[in-house]
């Protein structure tokens, strides 16, 4: 390795960190099984003040697109849970009522059951999977009302409603190329782990990328492809088998990062002809080495 070489990595290292948005394109379920690839270029939304606007799920209430997220400031250092109703990060809210600002918030899987809707946000930190009710007439009022799983850093929590069962599909950080699915009739009973828990996959079918989706009847769970880099893009599972003791999957297609954000890709989620996904790109910021410094700090609990 050259010196020139060595300085520019430690260059990068200090001064060069991720920026995460969201974008969209016009394409269904249905037209991304059959096409394998994003039906066209990805409109991005115009870029807010923070570092991240990452994990988008897209969901309609009562008529009304809205976009829950997670939102990073270095200068906080945790995510937190933030939503959008008009595809503009400059008119966002803040959700309340998810445990407290010393615990990383992010994924905010939202789902609806029986006219409900609800969230399983990722609280890794807290060691649990916890579920909360979402106020439809004020949407950053979230209530827990269950805890599903505890005792583990569990992340990128999905959950989907399939032949009459409720299945969770989950991570264990550190843990890969490891899925774990969990299974209940109801969603406020107990869920039982599935029988081949912890199921070896491949590295790249290991950590969800969104939400889970039904085509044709067929099931597919996207997941997070590392093998260039932290969420470097999305890759689509069909899963061919599903019960209480058997699993079976193939991955389909992979889904590629678009420029400018190229530098990676990592959750997927539709409603009502959408995409919604989100992209990396590297951006220069002076003030990143400060940056790292302070998140470190507050990172190690120095700081209340």
């Amino acid at each position: 390795m050259t010196v020139i070489s060595l300085l520019l990595i430690c260059f990068n290292k200090l001064f060069v960190s991720d920026k995460w948005n969201i974008g969209y394109v016009h394409q269904t379920p249905a037209d991304l099984i059959a096409t394998q690839k994003l039906r066209g270029k990805i409109t991005w939304l115009k870029e807010g003040d923070d570092d991240y606007a990452a994990d988008p799920f897209i969901i309609n209430i009562d008529g009304h697109l809205y976009i829950f997220y997670e939102e990073l400031n270095f200068w906080k250092g945790k995510g937190e849970i933030a939503f959008i109703d008009d595809l503009s990060l400059k008119k966002k809210k803040r959700v309340k009522g998810i445990m407290n600002r010393s615990v990383h918030l992010s994924y905010p899987y939202m789902f609806t059951a029986n006219d409900q809707l609800y969230c399983i946000p990722e609280t890794s930190e807290s060691k649990q999977v916890a579920l909360y009710e979402v106020d439809k007439n004020n949407l950053q009022n979230f209530k827990k009302v269950s805890v599903i799983l505890k005792d583990d850093n569990y992340v990128d929590n999905s959950i989907i409603y399939y032949q009459d069962k409720y299945w969770l599909f989950t991570s264990i950080s550190g843990k890969h190329g490891e899925l774990y699915i969990y299974y209940a009739d109801n969603l406020f009973d107990d869920f039982k782990a599935h029988g081949q828990n912890p199921i070896k996959v491949d590295d790249h079918a290991s950590r969800s990328a969104g939400r889970l989706f039904i085509v044709d009847g067929k099931l597919y769970m996207p997941s997070q492809n590392p093998a260039k880099c932290y969420g470097g893009s999305v890759m689509i599972n069909e899963i061919t088998k599903l019960n209480e003791t058997e699993f079976e999957r193939h991955t389909a297609f992979e889904l590629l990062p678009q420029a400018p954000y190229d530098k990676g890709l990592h959750t997927i989620t539709f409603a009502d002809g959408l995409l919604i996904v989100d992209g990396k790109r590297s951006v220069y910021n002076a003030l990143n080495p400060l940056k790292k410094v302070i998140r470190k700090i507050r990172n190690s609990n120095v700081w209340s």
